[in-house]
């Protein structure tokens, strides 16, 4: 389906809604901090290192923050997901982002079918989800494509490497490519800013052009500024050189940020609401009737045994969620009798050692 309009698509006063996905380490809150130029989520933070293995699972948490871009006000909706990638099995951490997805268009579902809306409703359907590939200069891991691949066909993905200047130029070049050569072997539908050569203008199919020769955005982040010639300048030093957030020969960083807030805001809205939403409003009612049809030609018992059945199969994704929940404590609780069982081996160790040395010395004092 063609979405023309989609450059000067300029809206007095839009709401707009990101998500960001990426493991703990690949530079997310940096980078929606440097984004929104304020510290907008705050960095994980470990008490003591006798804690720092400790699982607490994924969260959703929603951030909510005024920007302007060109003269326009964005009332931007930040979804962070902290805690994902951290667990041995990530399949609840999946769940948990796909639900939270499919529940925004659930609710302007509900809202859209009442008699009489609400005038204060929110729309908090997610636009783009960026999602974080750590800078391993590998290829996609097998979390990786299994995350894009089911939330491609409900959510604008476009992938990011963070923390880029991890890896030097031409390694970052070869990880691209390989990057891109997967989502093309697995057939992963992420948003690779879509033009249509009859539909739109020149300058919108050579600007769409570079910016998917882009992908996946190699970003760095950077909540300081650093003086160079005179002028502050968002960047990170290091003993080989400075690597500067804004310069687009350093980082993907200003291109993205020009799109998702500025010329692509319109795109992804469209594709969100007319397409994706769409999409999922049509199966999701589908699916309602086809089952009201169902129950229709059913028997009094009939019905009464699918409620049973029903019910048993709410039971028993209730009871795979505890028992999730049950092995990641089991792990967590394995893990720490483990560190213990070290601590006190290596006490042991220390205490014949001493007790070695005593013995030598009484025997040197004796003679």
């Amino acid at each position: 389906m063609p979405i023309t309009g989609r450059r000067r698509n300029k809206v007095k006063g839009v709401q707009f809604t990101i998500m960001v996905v990426g493991a703990s380490g690949t530079g997310r809150t940096t980078f929606v901090n440097t984004l929104c130029e304020s510290d907008v989520l705050s960095h994980k933070e470990i008490d003591s290192p006798e804690t720092a293995h400790v699982e607490e699972g994924i969260k959703i948490k929603p951030a909510n923050v005024e920007l302007e871009e060109d003269g326009i006000r964005i009332a931007l909706t930040v979804v962070d997901t902290p805690g994902f990638g951290d667990s041995i099995d990530n399949e609840f951490a999946f769940q948990e982002i796909m639900h939270y997805i499919e529940r925004q268009y659930d609710d302007i579902l509900a809202e859209q079918s009442r008699i009489k809306r609400n005038p204060r409703f929110k729309d908090n359907r997610v636009h783009a989800l960026l999602y974080f590939i750590p800078p391993s200069g590998h290829a996609l891991r097998e979390m990786d494509i299994e995350l894009m691949r089911r939330l491609s066909p409900c959510v604008n993905v476009i992938p990011v490497i963070g923390k880029a200047d991890s890896v030097t130029p031409k390694e970052l070049k070869a990880f691209k490519k390989r990057i891109m050569e997967d989502i093309d072997h697995y057939d992963i539908p992420i948003y690779n800013f879509p033009y249509d050569v009859e539909e739109d203008d020149e300058d919108t199919i050579q600007e769409n052009m570079e910016l998917r020769s882009l992908l996946p955005f190699a970003v760095v982040g950077s909540e300081e500024e650093v003086e160079i010639d005179g002028e502050p300048v968002r960047a990170r030093i290091y003993p080989w050189g400075v690597v500067e957030v804004d310069n687009p020969h350093h980082s993907d960083f200003v291109r993205l940020r020009g799109a998702i807030l500025g010329s692509h805001l319109g795109d992804l809205k469209t594709l969100t609401e007319d397409v994706l939403y769409e999409t999922y409003r049509t199966e999701k009612l589908s699916r309602a009737v086809n089952a009201d049809h169902r129950d229709s030609q059913l028997l009094p018992e009939d019905l009464a045994s699918q409620s049973v059945r029903l019910k048993e199969e709410q039971l028993r994704r209730e009871e795979e969620k505890h028992a999730f929940q049950l092995r990641e404590i089991e792990l967590r609780m394995q893990r720490e009798i483990n560190e213990k069982r070290q601590q006190l081996m290596a006490k042991e160790a220390a205490l014949r050692n001493l007790e070695t040395r005593m013995t030598a010395q009484d025997s040197q004092t004796s003679y």
